[in-house]
Parts: C-alpha cells; sequence; structure tokens
C-alpha cells in the first residue's frame, strides 16, 4: 500500500515498540509516540498543510520519521538515537528535488541519500 494509503494509527506506541523497518500497512504519527519530543511534533509546522510527521523506520540507532510526502513537494525529515532523543538531526526536502541538512557527523549535505547514509556510517 503506498504510504499516503496507508491509515493512521492513533494507538499509542513506546519506542521500543518501533519497528525497525518501514511499515507497511499503517502509518504511526508522532502524536501516537508517547516520548515524542517537540522538536518532533513540531517539525511540519511550517511546511504546506502543517503535516503530523510520520515513522518511518530505524537506521542503526536512529529512528527516522518524515512530515509532508516523499517526493516533489515539501517535506523535512527528523532522526534521534532511540536512547538519546535529545541528538535530533533534520534533513529538509524541497520540492525540486534539493534539500539540506546536517547529519551527526556534522558535515552539510545536500542530498538526502548523503543524509542517511551520515546516520548510518556515524553510531
Amino acid at each position: 500500500m503506498r504510504y499516503d494509503e496507508r491509515p493512521v494509527d492513533p494507538t499509542p506506541v513506546q519506542t521500543a515498540d518501533l519497528p525497525a523497518t518501514p511499515v507497511r500497512d499503517r502509518n504511526i504519527p508522532a502524536t501516537a509516540w508517547v516520548q515524542a519530543p517537540d522538536s518532533l511534533l513540531a517539525l511540519g509546522d511550517d511546511l504546506p498543510g502543517a503535516p503530523t510527521a510520520e515513522y518511518k523506520r530505524r537506521i542503526g540507532p536512529w529512528i527516522l520519521w518524515r512530515a509532508g510526502p516523499a517526493k516533489h513537494a515539501d517535506a523535512r525529515y527528523w532522526a534521534a538515537r532511540a536512547e538519546a532523543l535529545d541528538e535530533a538531526y533534520t534533513f529538509r526536502l524541497y520540492p525540486d528535488g534539493s534539500g539540506e541538512g546536517i547529519g551527526p557527523s556534522g558535515v552539510p549535505v545536500d542530498r538526502f541519500r548523503a543524509w542517511k547514509e551520515d546516520l548510518r556510517d556515524v553510531e
């Protein structure tokens, strides 16, 4: 099922229960995550339509969320270590496919793939 066709599941979820792989049958909104920090809850506030962030997957020790559509639109990704939620990083994706962000290495990147690789490589 496409990400934008999956039903929103508002059932409260703990950090330990966020799955390692992408959820294909539903979307978990940030508002359902019991430990959600304010920075995640406000992730899409300045984007068109003020979308609520949705859980995507784990990348090593990082938990990944996105506010906004996956492609050709304004979106922002947020990642934090599951055991240290105050260590969070964002990547901004623009409608033309360009982007900007800084990952845990501290190196600015302009490609989403590079940002995810930074998460993967810095543990």
